[in-house]
């Protein structure tokens, strides 16, 4: 790149009832103040030329409940592979096209139920396992929709939440209590895959905690690039030793 900058796409819309505008603006904020170029499109067509999506560093999709040509998917989960990243939350990201499994099992878990819907308060809990990505950052209680996911058992998980929650009653609380994923990492070939489930709208997104976990996830899916392409240039082929260090 001629300026030194890495280049990030946020591509946001579906369902209006998530702000993807608004979340998609504050993915802008946090990006831009990484000093990354970002460029944000409010069409699926942004998916559309495979070589400009190779050319990223970081892809942030913030699109919920829509369909998608299988074309489309195949050009992202090609830029990923070749060390593109790809991070996002809530059901932006994992929730994005309930049809395209290939989407699905790229980025690591779908939502599947929120008991209780919006407004249930409950705690994430930050675990400590071999990713430095949230260390630093204590157990926090969000008042939001509690996500409830089927997730790939591969991912390296950051960050869960207990089920069932005891103020939320529901069928599912006759089973034994699970600590669900809320946020995670995963490789899809060369790329690094981030996802954290908060995210409902804006507000929750501009909490200092979800704030500070995003940027971070942006940065380390953005990092692989780099890393992929040096890795390419000194004819290793993927690279696989990939560090979890913030930028």
């Amino acid at each position: 790149m001629s300026n030194g900058k890495k280049k990030a796409l946020v591509v946001w819309g579906g369902w209006l009832g998530h702000q993807p505008e608004e979340v998609a603006g504050l993915y802008r904020g946090i990006l831009e103040a990484e000093g990354f170029e970002v460029e944000v499109s409010d069409t699926l067509d942004a998916f559309a030329d495979k070589e400009k999506l190779l050319s990223l560093d970081l892809i942030a999709p913030n699109w919920t409940m829509g369909q998608i040509d299988g074309g489309l998917v195949q050009n992202v989960l090609a830029a990923v592979q070749a060390g593109v990243g790809i991070a996002g939350t809530h059901g932006g990201m994992c929730d994005s096209f309930r049809t395209n499994v290939d989407w699905q099992f790229m980025t690591g878990g779908q939502w599947v139920a929120h008991p209780g819907n919006d407004g249930v308060e409950y705690v994430v809990n930050v675990k400590h396992s071999s990713s430095p990505l949230l260390d630093g950052i204590d157990d926090f209680v969000v008042k939001s929709e509690q996500y409830y996911m089927h997730v790939d058992p591969a991912v390296e998980v950051l960050a869960t939440t207990r089920f069932p929650n005891p103020n939320v009653p529901g069928p599912h609380t006759t089973n034994k209590s699970v600590d669900m994923p809320v946020v995670w990492t995963k490789r899809w070939g060369a790329g690094r895959v981030f996802y954290c489930s908060l995210g409902h709208q804006a507000n929750i997104i501009a909490m200092p905690q979800v704030t500070e976990i995003m940027r971070r996830g942006f940065l380390w899916a953005a990092e692989g690039k780099a890393r992929a392409d040096a890795a390419a240039a000194q004819g290793a082929g993927a690279y696989t030793g990939m560090s979890d260090s913030i930028v």
